[in-house]
């Protein structure tokens, strides 16, 4: 897998019971995120910037975003702000991922609209917490914490 976006599919066979976006300049942190997703059937997209994953967003919205804040070309507010800028993908669930954890990057995060906020590294119940809040049809498929 390489270049500026990849798609990673389901590990089950059929439709995927969600689609998440992965945008992190990091190719191990999408990759990280995608072993942990892909096992609950989810279809995880993979994009290294915001430019990169803007045609993923548009041809096809995710049922969820997780985007890191610090990227080159667009980060991660860029992003997140105009994703709340286009009607069919401003309800769309973006959770912020960042090393920084203070308040005014959070606040600068819940400024763009972003949903929520997961300080890297993260872990994977991290991970599985954000999906189960935000995929409800995942919630009861999710292990829970600890699991």
């Amino acid at each position: 897998m390489g270049g500026p976006s990849e798609a990673v599919g389901a590990a089950t066979s059929g439709q995927p019971r969600a689609r998440v976006l992965i945008i992190d300049d990091s190719r191990t942190i999408r990759l990280s995120a995608a072993s942990i997703l892909r096992p609950l059937g989810v279809e995880v997209i993979l994009a290294e910037d915001g430019f990169a994953a803007l045609s993923h967003l548009v041809r096809s919205p995710p049922d969820l975003v997780f985007v890191d804040i610090l990227m080159p070309r667009l980060d991660g507010y860029q992003t997140c702000a105009l994703i709340r800028r286009h009607p069919p993908l401003a309800k769309v669930p973006v959770v912020m991922l960042s090393s920084k954890d203070g308040l005014f990057d959070r606040a600068r995060a819940r400024v763009v609209g972003c949903d929520d906020y997961l300080v890297k590294p993260f872990t994977r119940d991290g991970l599985l917490a954000a999906v189960r809040r935000y995929i409800p049809a995942l919630s009861e498929e999710v292990p829970a914490i600890g699991q």
